[in-house]
C-alpha cells in the first residue's frame, strides 16, 4: 500500500514539475487551495471507481504525446452572427478575435485579469469546481484550477442576441492546453456559448457557470472531426431559481476523450439539460469516448435531462456514467436519463453505468440504457423503396441521434450541425 502511494506521488510530482504554474493575481488564493487539495487526493489510477472504464495514463503523463493533426480552421457556425474569441495552442489571439465587448456583456481573459489584480471572477474561480468534488473526486479539474494559463471570463447582465464563440486552433503537434472559463449569468440574463475547433494534442478545459434566478444559459460544443487528440473537459454549473441550463456536445472521432458534467440545481423550478451526440470510427486508430455526469437536485419542482447517443464502428469504445442525486426536501423532482449505443459492427462496444440516488418521496425519476445494431426492419423498408444502402445507414444514424440534437433550442445552430453530420456520415458510409 505504501509503495503504491509512493508511485502515485511520483506521478503527481512529475506532472506538476512539467508545468509553469501561474503566480499572483486574483486567482492566487484559489490556486493555492487547489494545490493543497490535489496534493491530498492525488491523480486517479486505473482502480478508481469513476475511472474503471477509462485508463487515465495519458492524462497523468508529465508531457503530452505529439499527435498529428490537420491545420484547417473550423467553419462551423461561420454564417451565424457571433462574437468570436480565438485561442491558438491555449493562448488568446487578440488579433484574430473580435473586440472583448458587447451589449449585456463584460468579457476579459483569465491571463489579462490575473495580471491586473482584482476582478469579479475572484468570487467564482475554482468555487464551483471545489463544490463539485463532493461526493466524487475529480482530480483533473483541481489540476486545471491550479495550472490554467488562460481562459475567458464572461459576466452577462442582459439578453445577449449573438452567441459568444470560443474558437480553438492548433499549430503545434505537442500542444498541451489547459484553459479555465468562468461565466456569471446575472438575474434574467441570457447567453449562448459556442466552442469549436481543434484544441491541442492534449487538453484540459474547465467551464464554471453560475446561472442566477430566471437566467438562461445555452452551451454548444463541437469537437472537430478527424484529429488525433487526448482531451478532458469539465462543466460545473450552479442553477438558480427558475433558471435554465442547457449543454450539448458533438464529438466526432479523436483518440481519447472524457467529458465530465457536474450540475447542482439549487433553486426551485429550475431546469438543467445535458446531452451529447458521439460518432466514433476506429479505422485510423483508437477511439475512446467517456461521458461522466452527476446531477444533484437540491430544490423543489426542478427538471433534469441527460440524453446521450453514441454511434460506434471499427473497434470504437463508448462509455456513459450518469447519476441523478435527489436530496431530502427536493420534492416534485422530474429527472430523466437515457444513454444509448448504436454499434455498426461487432468490434465496437458501449458501456453504461446509470445511477439514481433518491432521498425525497414525491419525485419522478427514470433511467434507461440500450445497446444495439441498426434496425433491420427500418433498413429493409428504406432499401425496398430504392434508398441505396449507404444513404439508408446515414438516415438511420441521424434518426438515432435526433433526440440528443433536439436539445439544441436554436434552429440555426441545430441545422448547421445536422448539415455537417450528414456530410461527414455520407463521406464515410461505405467504410
Amino acid at each position: 500500500m505504501a509503495e503504491g502511494k509512493a508511485r502515485a506521488g511520483d506521478v503527481l510530482a512529475a506532472r506538476l514539475a512539467a508545468l509553469d504554474l501561474p503566480k499572483g493575481g486574483f486567482s492566487a488564493g484559489a490556486r493555492a487551495d487547489a494545490s493543497a487539495r490535489l496534493d491530498a487526493m492525488g491523480l486517479p489510477g486505473k482502480r478508481d471507481e469513476y475511472w474503471r472504464y477509462t485508463d487515465p495514463t495519458a492524462f497523468n503523463a508529465a508531457v503530452a504525446e505529439p499527435l498529428a493533426f490537420t491545420s484547417r480552421a473550423s467553419t462551423l457556425f461561420d454564417d451565424i452572427e457571433q462574437l468570436k474569441l480565438v485561442f491558438v495552442d491555449g493562448r488568446f489571439d487578440a488579433a484574430a478575435s473580435d473586440a472583448l465587448e458587447g451589449e449585456g456583456l463584460e468579457i476579459s481573459t483569465l491571463a489579462a485579469a490575473d495580471a491586473a489584480g482584482d476582478h469579479w471572477a475572484a468570487e467564482l474561480y475554482g468555487k464551483l469546481e471545489t463544490a463539485g468534488q463532493i461526493p466524487v473526486k475529480r482530480p483533473f479539474a483541481v489540476l486545471n484550477t491550479l495550472a490554467a494559463t488562460d481562459g475567458v471570463l464572461i459576466r452577462v447582465t442582459g439578453k445577449v442576441s449573438r452567441p459568444v464563440h470560443i474558437l480553438y486552433r492548433r499549430e503545434a503537434q505537442d500542444a498541451d492546453v489547459t484553459l479555465h472559463h468562468v461565466v456569471k449569468m446575472e438575474e434574467g440574463a441570457e447567453l449562448t456559448l459556442l466552442e469549436t475547433g481543434g484544441i491541442g494534442a492534449r487538453s484540459n478545459v474547465v467551464i464554471e457557470v453560475d446561472v442566477a434566478k430566471e437566467a438562461r444559459f445555452h452551451h454548444i460544443a463541437s469537437k472537430r472531426a478527424d484529429d488525433a487528440k487526448v482531451g478532458i473537459g469539465h462543466v460545473f454549473a450552479r442553477v438558480g431559481e427558475a433558471a435554465l441550463f442547457k449543454s450539448f456536445t458533438l464529438s466526432v472521432n479523436g483518440s481519447m476523450m472524457r467529458n465530465e458534467g457536474v450540475i447542482d440545481i439549487v433553486g426551485d423550478d429550475a431546469v438543467a439539460h445535458i446531452a451529447a451526440a458521439v460518432l466514433g470510427d476506429g479505422t485510423e486508430g483508437r477511439f475512446h469516448h467517456d461521458d461522466t455526469v452527476f446531477i444533484t437536485h437540491a430544490a423543489e419542482r426542478c427538471e433534469s435531462r441527460q440524453v446521450f447517443k453514441k454511434v460506434l464502428k471499427n473497434g470504437a469504445d463508448g462509455i456513459f456514467q450518469g447519476k441523478i442525486l435527489v436530496k431530502p426536501g427536493a420534492q416534485k423532482t422530474d429527472g430523466y436519463q437515457i444513454s444509448q449505443g448504436l454499434l455498426l459492427d461487432e468490434g465496437s462496444q458501449f458501456l453504461a453505468k446509470p445511477e439514481l440516488e433518491i432521498y425525497a418521496d414525491d419525485v419522478k425519476c427514470s433511467h434507461g440504457s440500450t445497446t444495439g445494431a441498426l434496425d433491420e426492419t427500418a433498413m429493409f423498408y428504406l432499401r425496398s423503396r430504392g434508398v441505396p444502402k449507404e444513404q439508408a445507414v446515414v438516415l438511420l444514424v441521424l434518426s438515432f441521434l435526433a433526440d440528443a440534437l433536439e436539445e439544441i433550442e436554436d434552429d440555426r445552430l441545430r441545422d448547421d450541425i445536422l448539415t455537417r453530420l450528414d456530410e461527414w456520415l455520407t463521406s464515410r458510409a461505405a467504410s
